[in-house]
Parts: C-alpha cells; sequence; structure tokens
C-alpha cells in the first residue's frame, strides 16, 4: 500500500496520530474533521496515498464513495441534519490543504452561513456548448 512519511493523514493510517474514527475496513479510513465546518463534519480517506483525486485509481475511488455512502448514511441518522455536502477539493486553487485524496462530509443546517453556494446565474450556452465539445474531446 503506497504511502508518504509525511503525509498527515498517511500517519492517521499508520496509527501514529490519533483520530476520533468513525468507520474503518481494509481500503479506507473515515474520522472527524477535527476544524469542522459543522457540527459532524467528517473526512473520509483512502489507507494507500494518493495526492489527489486525478492520481487516486478509480476502484479506489469507488471504495471511498462506498464508504462515503456508510458514514453519511450514520450522519444522517445521529444529527438530522437538513442537508449534506460531499466537498472534494482538488488542487491547491481549491484550497486542498492536505495533498491525500480525500471526501469531506459536512453537515447543513438552512440559514448556516456556511460559505460554500455559488448562486445560479445563467450561462452563454453557446460557449458552454462549445467547451462541453472541448471536454467531450478529452474524455477517455
Amino acid at each position: 500500500m503506497a504511502s508518504d512519511p509525511n503525509c498527515i493523514f498517511c500517519k492517521i493510517v499508520a496509527g501514529a496520530i490519533p483520530c476520533f474514527k468513525l468507520h474503518e475496513d481494509a481500503d479506507t479510513l473515515a474520522f472527524m474533521d477535527i476544524n469542522p465546518a459543522n457540527e459532524g463534519h467528517c473526512l473520509v480517506i483512502p489507507k494507500s496515498h494518493h495526492p489527489n483525486l486525478l492520481e487516486t485509481p478509480p476502484d479506489v475511488l469507488g471504495r471511498v464513495m462506498a464508504s462515503v455512502h456508510k458514514v453519511a448514511a450514520a450522519v444522517q441518522k445521529t444529527l438530522s441534519p437538513d442537508g449534506i455536502n460531499l466537498v472534494q477539493a482538488n488542487g491547491k486553487g481549491a484550497e486542498q490543504s492536505v495533498f491525500h485524496f480525500h471526501m469531506h462530509i459536512i453537515t447543513r443546517r438552512v440559514g448556516d452561513e456556511l460559505k460554500m453556494n455559488w448562486g445560479h446565474k445563467p450561462g452563454d450556452m453557446k460557449a458552454i456548448g462549445a467547451l462541453a465539445e472541448r471536454i467531450r474531446g478529452n474524455v477517455g
């Protein structure tokens, strides 16, 4: 299993740094975020080190999402939030702070004023269509 000795999440997986563990299986670990955006904010990570989404194999992503589903259901049952956001920051421009792929499970309450919604404004359909065509050309 790939590991990075300088990665805080790899240290958590190895047991060198403690965490408030929620779920663990052979491939993933879920634990509470110690800097929560809202009550119940937790993380799900693969046990193997992958710096970001694009460097994480699809089968690993699938196992992470299976654990996200299980933990999000437990968070919903425990806290009955008005909603849950799943957030994955990929790269410095997206404010990724730990370069080990991870998913945030963040509870939401109506009016909590957590700033992550960008609003809705109509886009330029011609420009969106042209960009879609360019992206489709790069889908493997």
